[in-house]
């Protein structure tokens, strides 16, 4: 009974040292070394890839998309659509930046896709003004029209040939914070007029701000929607 009893209770203590010294290792050790590692050399990314305003305001992630509207007529009413505020770049149309349910008071950021796949809402294998509402097709007529709508400036009617998948089409996660230079060159004009601002000026910002391919050969060439839009901003107050 005894030697039953002095074993068991070797067993524990070696449990219980066990767990102490792997408490510390991965506990405590392992994150601060990967932590320190990652501010050391990887300060940037490690931080969520903020963005900062000249006066140093933390204004949103690299990494994560944004919505530019104008504030709505009634805050109270979640049924009220939201309109884009058309001084500002316009990002991808986003199934991912919802509204939270639980907590209403604050806008909650949900990643996300639509599920529907690429001819849902087709008609003979196109996409016609006869799909169905709440299809895919649908949605991305509509969200041409509004684009051609919203771009076309006297002298600079925006042609439906024109306007890039990207504009009419949400990313997989919803949260895309680029869009291709086609799609920021399509806005310049608009953005000009509304800002006031010569159309050169516009169309060097974006150039300015035209990111190529990683590596020289991954992805496509991509325009950040955030920096470009506190470039503009900086651009409009000077």
């Amino acid at each position: 009974m005894n030697n039953s009893v002095g074993n068991t209770a070797r067993l524990i203590g070696a449990g219980l040292r066990a767990l102490l010294v792997l408490t510390v290792i991965c506990g405590v050790i392992y994150p601060l070394a990967v932590t320190g590692i990652a501010q050391a050399l990887f300060n940037d990314m490690a931080n969520g890839s903020e963005i900062k305003d000249k006066s140093g305001q933390v204004v949103g992630s690299s990494l994560i998309g944004q919505r530019y509207d104008l504030p709505k007529q009634n805050p109270d009413d979640p049924e009220e659509a939201a309109k884009p505020d058309l001084k500002w770049f316009q990002p991808r149309p986003s199934n991912g930046l919802g509204t939270n349910s639980v907590n209403t008071q604050y806008s909650l950021i949900l990643s996300g896709a639509t599920n529907r796949s690429a001819d849902n809402g087709a008609v003979g294998g196109r996409c016609t003004e006869d799909a169905e509402e709440g299809t895919l097709c649908a949605q991305v007529i509509a969200a041409k029209e509004a684009v051609i709508a919203d771009n076309s400036t006297p002298g600079h009617p925006v042609k439906p040939e024109d306007v890039p998948a990207d504009a009419v089409t949400s990313s997989g996660s919803g949260l895309d914070p680029n869009i291709s230079p086609a799609y920021a060159k399509l806005q310049i004009n608009r953005i000009a007029e509304r800002n006031g601002l010569d159309v050169e000026q516009v169309d060097k910002l974006v150039a300015d701000h035209t990111t190529g391919r990683t590596l020289g050969f991954m992805g496509e060439p991509r325009v950040n929607v955030l920096r470009l839009n506190i470039a503009l901003k900086a651009l409009t107050k000077s």
